[in-house]
């Protein structure tokens, strides 16, 4: 088929099977993103507010994680340990950072969300250190073969991986009880206490289920790149992400990270290409900043992302 199509187009097949390659790689990459985006929705969701802290998150779990191994700890038993970590973490924010500030201006609890990254991090060089730990839990990472384009099985595990999250939250949010008190609260806090949903549970929970997130997206990262306190940055990557979905929905995490996985690889691979057609001294690396420039035009163009909703103010 794919030989057939490119003799219609009158071009070599290895540029289709390679465009295909570097394709499939990119939306690999970009569930990654979206792993991490996911979490921010969910605390946006429940708050309103942009949780900067979430890539500390990401970071202070698979610390946990690979800690607990390091130990001696069976890899099923560290799982659960650090999921409950990341419960009582959620406790002691809630409880420490979030209620005292029920009802301030959001600017107040994003500055509060800094400051709980900057003391995670610490806290967790202080427990575990600093050096790279690898994290190998038996995730396949041979590469396997769809006709002539090469895929990594880590990146197809950690795509199904993401698609069952995606799938579980979504039907969480719209079918249960929890997920619709999620809702009502992230729509008016005081609304929602008026009719008798806890605040403050609310917040546990939603806090709770985006370290769960952290957690599943710290182990697949850690698993392909080592546990290390880059990841913190790299989980930045999924601004970009949420600009282009929309930061409450969580579709829309999934498709803005495979449009900036895919761009960012395509862009590496093809407009570097032609650059240096007419600049052979042009170095490339618009794969580090090709996602900041679509989030830029998105916000010009689209501001509430593809799936976000429209807000209009009256005054």
């Amino acid at each position: 088929m794919i030989e057939a199509f490119a003799n219609i187009l009158g071009i070599d097949p290895f540029e289709i099977w390679f465009f295909l390659e570097v394709l499939i790689s990119g939306l690999m990459a970009g569930v990654m993103y979206s792993l991490v985006a996911l979490g921010f929705v969910l605390i946006f969701k429940a708050s309103s507010v942009f949780n900067f802290a979430q890539g500390v998150m990401v970071l202070f779990a698979a610390l946990n994680f690979v800690g607990f191994i390091d130990l001696g700890v069976p890899a099923w038993l560290s799982f659960l340990m650090t999921v409950g970590v990341m419960i009582i973490l959620a406790f002691a924010i809630e409880r420490v950072v979030l209620r005292p500030l029920v009802n301030q201006p959001h600017i107040s609890l994003f500055m509060a969300t800094i400051g709980i990254g900057i003391f995670l991090e610490g806290f967790g060089e202080l427990i575990w250190g600093s050096n790279v730990k690898p994290l190998d839990i038996g995730i396949p990472n041979d590469a396997v073969f769809m006709g002539e384009a090469m895929i990594q099985e880590a990146d197809m595990f950690a795509a199904v991986v993401a698609s069952i999250l995606v799938a579980v939250l979504a039907l969480f949010f719209h079918y249960t009880r929890i997920g619709r008190a999620l809702r009502a609260v992230a729509d008016d806090h005081q609304a929602a206490l008026s009719v008798g949903i806890p605040l403050n549970t609310i917040w546990v929970i939603v806090w709770s289920v985006a370290g769960f997130v952290a957690l599943i997206a710290g182990i697949m990262w850690g698993s392909k790149l080592g546990v290390q306190f880059s990841l913190s940055v790299l989980a930045l990557k999924a601004l970009p992400v949420l600009i282009l979905g929309g930061f409450t929905s969580i579709p829309g995490a999934i498709i803005g990270g495979l449009i900036i996985g895919a761009g960012e690889k395509l862009s590496e691979v093809y407009i570097v290409d032609f650059i240096q057609t007419f600049d052979p001294t042009f170095s490339g690396a618009i794969e580090e900043w090709f996602a900041y420039i679509l989030a830029l035009a998105f916000l010009y163009f689209r501001p509430q992302g593809l799936f976000g909703e429209k807000i209009i103010e009256r005054v």
